[in-house]
Formats: structure tokens, sequence, C-alpha cells
């Protein structure tokens, strides 16, 4: 499965609409394969991060706040969104991986 998160620095991006950056990661059974990559984007927009995320046949996409045609749309597609996560990204990777993610999550080495 990919896994996609939106990234401001080293903390999940608090919008996905302003997300710049994203991180793409592969994972099977718990574990991620290779090195995930970091897509830097021309400019911030919920709809070409919908997109991407289709394209890469994202899995999971992780982020802070998501407009609600945005999370429609993606659901739509059956990709699975945690949204309202707050602190740092590879946190989040770590606990989804683990089953432990839910939507709001507030992770222990936020700021």
């Amino acid at each position: 499965m990919k896994i996609l998160v939106t990234i401001h620095e080293n903390d999940v991006a608090a919008r996905f609409d302003l997300a710049t950056e994203v991180l793409i990661a592969e994972a099977i059974e718990g574990r991620i394969l290779g090195e995930p990559r970091i897509i830097l984007l021309p400019r911030a927009s919920g709809d070409e991060l919908c997109g991407l995320s289709v394209k890469e046949d994202v899995s999971i996409v992780i982020c802070g706040g998501v407009e609600g045609a945005h999370f429609e749309y993606l659901i739509w597609k059956k990709i699975t969104v945690f949204d309202g996560i707050i602190g740092p990204y590879s946190e989040a990777l770590d606990w989804v991986l683990a089953g432990r993610l839910k939507n709001g999550t507030i992770l222990p080495g936020s700021r």
C-alpha cells in the first residue's frame, strides 16, 4: 500500500489544500519499503493533491485539516483519509503502520 502524508518541515501540514510538500511511502505488512519519496509541488492545490493521490495509487492520506469536497473525493476514490493529525510526520507514519492512528490524533512529539 502507498501512504501520502502532507508535510511542512518535520510535521504533518496543517491544511491539505495549502500543502506544497508531500511524502509518499510504500509499505507492506507494517513496514516501509525502501526510501520514502518527498515531492515538492509547484503550488498549493487541494485538487492537484487529490489528482496526485489517484495517479500514485495511494491507499492512505494523512493530513491536518481537509475541506469536505476533497475529503469526499478521496473517500469516493476508495482512499482512506486520516485528518486532523497534529505532530511529526514520521510519528504519523509509525502510528498508521501500527494501526494506532485515528482521525484527530495529536501525536506525542507535537510542539
